[in-house]
């Protein structure tokens, strides 16, 4: 794998968030958002003024152009400190600017873009219901037609930042199951439309990014707000499947990247400064190589992230490096993580020190956008590999 060198705008960009995160996203403050403390009301109209939510939205919509490498590298920085923080970006920037580019009517992305752009839209994702996770084909929540508007049954789960979203990002059955692939639609849905009912959940880790039960009930929404419009009505599965899934998994790569970058200084840094028997523990040969392996790990993973996402930016086939990245970056940095823990004995596994909410956020990275398992289902199909009796 070739290195991956930063262009000097990235460099400049990465010391803007760096000097952004000690200033407005102090360590106090990223630990009682995760215990849910709502966030500062200006933080995300801070990180707009800075032009970030619009490193993938076109000048001619008010933002700076395509530059997934950008928004690689502000999720990766912002997770850093606080996920909350990373996933209302990722919701802006993501879910919305780069699936609004990719699906959108043109009409729709004149909507909605330059409010991308500003850092005023965010969306959630409404894909995954109680009986469909990976098989999202299966989903069972309906829409139908009717006049100027489609009507919305079923219930959604794990519908991460619903409370704070401006519309879910929802994928409805829209004719037969039979024809399962080609009668899949997506809308925009209100959160805040009649018929709509939030519900909270109590997840481990990623507290303070509001997960979410969604059902809807007769929800009447406008035709407008059927992502490609009227022509994008039961073309859903092409508008879930290809390099929009690609760059999920380098988004949640970047999370465990920072995730794991912050266990590592942490855990760096203490054990210069932690003394036993005498002297600090870094002096010992069992912590000193745990450190090193992590570093070396945390290197690998920084080649990964950032080789598919130069693959992605360039425009090329990325189906299976993505799907390898997504794989060991998130297992690794789990590893990293927890040795990361253990270097840091007790004090690692009490919230006085941010190293145990690195450890609940980090053991969800393997499971968001594809697991595991299904990402080497991915890499195995994709290369080939023989099925047994195939051909």
């Amino acid at each position: 794998m070739d290195n991956f060198n930063e262009s000097e705008h990235i460099t400049m960009l990465r010391r803007t968030l760096e000097d952004f995160v000690e200033r407005e996203m102090p360590r106090d403050a990223a630990r009682r958002w995760d215990q849910g403390e709502p966030l500062p009301h200006d933080l995300l109209s801070k990180l707009g003024n800075l032009g970030l939510f619009g490193v993938c939205v076109p000048e001619e919509y008010g933002g700076s152009g395509r530059d997934l490498i950008a928004a690689i590298v502000t999720i990766e920085e912002l997770n850093r400190r606080s996920s909350v923080v990373a996933t209302l970006y990722i919701m802006g920037t993501c879910y919305a600017g780069l699936n609004l580019l990719e699906c959108a009517s043109e009409e729709q992305r004149q909507e909605f873009l330059p409010k991308v752009a500003n850092g005023r839209l965010l969306f959630s994702y409404g894909l995954t219901e109680p009986d469909a996770g990976s098989d999202l084909a299966s989903v069972t929540t309906t829409a139908i037609r009717e006049d100027d508007f489609v009507v919305v049954n079923g219930a959604k789960r794990f519908c991460t930042g619903a409370s704070k979203a401006d519309f879910i990002y929802t994928l409805v059955r829209s004719g037969p199951r039979e024809d399962r692939h080609n009668n899949l639609s997506i809308v925009l849905i209100d959160p805040q439309a009649p018929g709509v009912t939030i519900e909270l959940q109590r997840p481990m880790g990623q507290r303070g990014t509001t997960t979410c039960d969604v059902t809807f009930s007769d929800v009447r929404i406008p035709t407008f707000q059927i992502v490609g419009g009227l022509d994008g009505w039961n073309r859903g599965w092409g508008m879930l499947v290809g390099p929009g899934l690609d760059i999920e998994k380098i988004e949640v790569s970047s999370m465990a990247l920072g995730t794991a970058r912050a266990a590592v200084d942490d855990a760096w840094q203490y054990a210069q400064e932690r003394r036993q028997f005498g002297k600090v523990i870094s002096s010992y040969q069992s912590i000193r190589h745990m450190l090193a392996d992590v570093k070396t790990k945390l290197e690998a993973c920084r080649l990964m992230t950032y080789h598919s996402t130069s693959l992605l930016q360039a425009q090329l086939p990325a189906s299976v490096p993505t799907s390898m990245t997504k794989l060991f970056v998130c297992d690794t940095a789990r590893d990293i993580v927890l040795t990361c823990q253990q270097v840091m004995g007790a004090y690692g596994y009490v919230d006085e020190f941010d190293m145990e909410r690195y450890v609940r956020d980090v053991l969800c990275y393997p499971i968001l956008g594809g697991s595991s398992a299904i990402q080497r289902n991915n890499i195995a199909n994709n290369l080939g590999l023989l099925r047994d009796g195939a051909k």
